[in-house]
């Protein structure tokens, strides 16, 4: 079982503001597991997060049309 991270260490992973985060869990665009009032997010799902939204470099074909 992967650790659970609270809301601030998991903004710390990502390098973002924990307002951030909650944002993310308000809205349902990760995924997280309620401890009694508490919310914990897995490191697998800051990992998935961070995967779905990876975007892959463009080649020299892609930008010009044409073969480099």
């Amino acid at each position: 079982m992967d650790q659970l991270l609270t809301v601030p260490q998991a903004a710390a992973h990502l390098n973002t503001s924990v307002r951030f985060v909650r944002r993310l869990v308000a809205e349902r665009r990760i995924e997280f597991v309620k401890v009694g009032r508490h919310v914990r997010i897995s490191e697998s799902a800051l990992t998935a997060f961070v995967v779905a939204g990876t975007v892959a470099p463009l080649s020299a074909h892609d930008v010009t049309g044409r073969a480099a």
